[in-house]
């Protein structure tokens, strides 16, 4: 008989896993926050005749792409939630698509997944 979902101490390793994720996840968010945060603070303001320079636009760029880090940094922990939230209801490692346990080796390396492998590849044909 194959088995359907996973064991209640494997959602517990799941979960440990997960919880240790989250928090490093929340600590680098809180790091890229404090980034921002310190390069705004760092005499962005502009004053009436002031000409802009190539300093100015790096500035910009790294901002941005600090930003762009924090928003990926805030999904991965929504889907990390999510995750923990599949774990209390007992579908976590179940893939939505097929209905088929996801392998361990798959939540391991993405345990945030909600499809298998084979679903994945199946979904970017």
């Amino acid at each position: 008989m194959e088995k359907t979902r996973y064991s209640d101490q494997e959602l517990k390793e799941f979960e440990e896993m997960i919880l240790e994720k989250l928090a490093s996840s929340k600590k680098e968010l809180e790091k890229l926050m404090s980034s921002l945060t310190k390069k705004n603070d760092q005499g962005t303001e502009t004053t009436t005749g002031s000409s802009y320079s190539q300093d100015d636009g790096g500035a910009a760029l790294e901002r941005e792409r600090i930003n762009q880090l924090a928003l990926r940094q805030n999904k991965f922990i929504d889907n990390l939630e999510k995750a923990l939230i599949r774990i209390k209801n007992g579908t976590y490692g179940i893939c939505k698509t097929t209905g088929n346990l996801i392998s361990k080796e798959r939540l391991k390396a993405v345990p945030h997944t909600t499809q298998s492998i084979a679903a994945k590849l199946a979904d970017q044909k």
